[in-house]
């Protein structure tokens, strides 16, 4: 049995005219402030009217249920009457009461679990707690305890979240696309699963990352969840342990390569467009180098893609840069950096480092690439090792005697920046920091990997061994150090910095490709976020509990680099752009059903 619902929202700003207030703010809050949500809609809509299930598949269906927040006219009407206790509880209330159970749980899996069976169960339930408290859960949603779900996701699996793809549907990508019951998707997060964070080949039950990525797309940047799609291609995976794995929910074969991978990706990719459109977002997680170069390169002419392991973290750990300028001096071209890792992520930031400084200094790409140093599990990347590089590693090989280790490198090319993005723990060695300490006032220490175990050092070996001198950052959070009485607070660059506010800046412009422009207006927009209180603590990313305005900013951005390009099909152009990325942000307020 259906009705009709309408849906009455409270609590708007509105101005004389009838108008949303652009004076309203998000702020990281949930209130509706611009009226009924219309995250990214591409027309004006009046939504008075749904059709939403009544009586006992109500209570089932997470889009509309609300639990014991159904008021008495509501139970009536909908024939909830007796399905229920008979108390009305608040929102407010039942995310109190779901918080103070969440956090009775031991583990952090314990709490990952609890809040997927609540996204399942009442959806607007959850995005609420992730908003409210998003400091507080998104290292249980995201990195790190999404790494440990993944490596167990065949034993904690429940129900399906997300499509699956695998080499059974090939030659049926788009019928598989079709199946799915939201039609009007804006963004798909795919994997392959072959490099799930630091952890290796996790096969099909890389899935954790797509839906983990895409609740952080809704919470943090406000796009609705229906239009959100996770993805998962398993064409088999090289984990022997997983092939041995009873419980393990993938294909039990040895992961496909060459031209059948080839065509697999191929057909989902145009099968993608063919079903959602030149618009969709197509964002590549955690493939393997060799593929994850190889896709990105191949299709960013043709599709809307983007690679958040090469672009994102690219574009969030320059943020963090240009922000540690002010604490530092200078310019970026008066530092030498130098990377411990050159795969995605540590070609991807340095290639948009070298872009930075060509934009600020007016100098050629070549020349800002000689200020910046890799470090491979061969040694330092040299012009001698040149016909046995990666082709993506080849134009950071410059003049240079070799170097074996990280800590001949750091002696030879005192860096002033040191960045890890290796997925190798304890890398930084207390000599290592100890040495880049020893020539620099001020040394950039960035350990970026994932998940915590894989991080180049901790927060506190970074601050004690270079005497508190150090601005620490690093890719999974670290608590507060304290050092002689002073208390350091560690930056995280997280991707989850960029990643929402870029995909809403790129939705609601309409963009139909991205451009490495849009990720530098990204960081500059998140560094400006940083203020002085910010960095009179040491940090270099502002706080995650404001993330929804910083969205709002870093959306504006890409959004007026992408209407200055050329490349928004969304017309005319709001004057306002942030207040008008504000207003298209879901917001996870109970609806009043009549």
């Amino acid at each position: 049995m259906t009705r009709v619902a309408g849906f009455r929202t409270s609590g708007q700003t509105m101005n004389g005219d009838g108008k949303p207030s652009a004076a309203a703010t998000v702020a990281g809050g949930v209130h509706d402030v611009y009226g009924e949500d219309r995250a990214s809609e591409e027309q004006i809509i009046t939504p008075w009217s749904r059709t939403v299930a009544s009586g006992y598949v109500l209570l089932r269906d997470p889009r509309y249920n609300k639990g014991l927040a159904f008021t008495d006219d509501e139970r009536d009407y909908h024939y909830v009457r007796g399905l229920l206790p008979p108390v009305h509880m608040s929102q407010e209330l039942q995310a109190k009461r779901l918080m103070h159970l969440i956090r009775q749980y031991n583990t952090p899996l314990q709490k990952y679990m609890a809040l997927m069976d609540l996204e399942e169960r009442n959806e607007r339930l959850f995005y609420k707690l992730m908003i409210d408290h998003v400091e507080e859960l998104l290292p249980i949603v995201y990195t790190p305890t999404v790494g440990e779900a993944c490596q167990k996701y065949g034993t904690i699996f429940r129900r399906p979240q997300g499509l699956y793809i695998s080499l059974k549907e090939k030659g049926k990508v788009h019928d598989v696309l079709r199946n799915w019951p939201e039609k009007n998707i804006k963004v798909i997060v795919v994997t392959d699963g072959e490099r799930i964070l630091g952890l290796g080949d996790l096969g099909c039950q890389g899935m954790g990352i797509p839906v983990g990525k895409l609740a952080l797309y809704t919470a943090l940047g406000g796009i609705r969840p229906s239009e959100c799609l996770p993805i998962t291609i398993d064409v088999g995976t090289n984990n022997e342990m997983l092939l041995n794995d009873e419980f393990y929910i993938g294909m039990r074969q040895k992961r496909a390569t060459g031209q059948e991978y080839d065509d697999l990706l191929d057909e989902f990719m145009y099968a993608a467009k063919q079903a959602f459109g030149e618009k969709v977002l197509i964002q590549f997680e955690d493939f393997a180098n060799h593929n994850a170069f190889k896709l990105l390169e191949k299709y960013r002419s043709t599709h809307l893609v983007f690679n958040d392991d090469i672009q994102g973290t690219a574009s969030v750990v320059l943020a963090g840069l240009v922000a540690s300028l002010k604490l530092t001096g200078g310019t970026l071209a008066d530092h030498t950096f130098l990377f411990l890792g050159a795969g995605e992520a540590g070609t991807g930031i340095a290639e948009l480092i070298a872009l930075e400084i060509t934009k600020q200094g007016k100098i050629s790409l070549n020349e800002a690439r000689k200020r910046i140093w890799l470090v491979d599990s061969k040694g330092l990347i040299v012009k001698s090792r040149m016909e046995s590089l990666q082709h993506f590693k080849k134009s950071w090989a410059h003049e240079h005697e070799p170097c074996k280790g990280l800590l001949d490198a750091v002696k030879s090319i005192r860096p002033t920046i040191l960045i890890g993005s290796s997925g190798a723990g304890r890398t930084f060695t207390k000599e290592v920091i100890e040495t880049v300490s020893s020539f620099n006032e001020k040394p950039v220490i960035l350990a970026l990997s994932n998940p915590t175990s894989q991080s180049e050092c901790t927060a506190e070996e970074a601050y004690t061994w270079s005497k508190g001198r150090a601005i620490f950052a690093s890719g999974s959070p670290f608590d507060p150090v304290s050092i002689d009485g002073k208390t350091f607070i560690p930056g995280q660059s997280n991707n989850a910095y960029i990643f929402p506010g870029l995909g809403l800046g790129l939705v609601i412009s309409g963009t139909i490709r991205v451009h490495e422009d849009m990720l530098l207006a990204a960081s500059e927009a998140l560094a400006q976020q940083v203020t002085k209180q910010h960095l009179d603590q040491g940090l270099i990313y502002p706080p995650f509990r404001n993330i929804r305005k910083i969205s709002a900013h870093i959306a504006a951005g890409v959004a007026a680099k992408s209407y200055e390009l050329g490349l928004a099909t969304y017309l005319p152009r709001p004057a306002d752009l942030v207040a008008f990325a504000e207003s298209c942000m879901y917001s996870p307020i109970y609806r009043n059903y009549k």
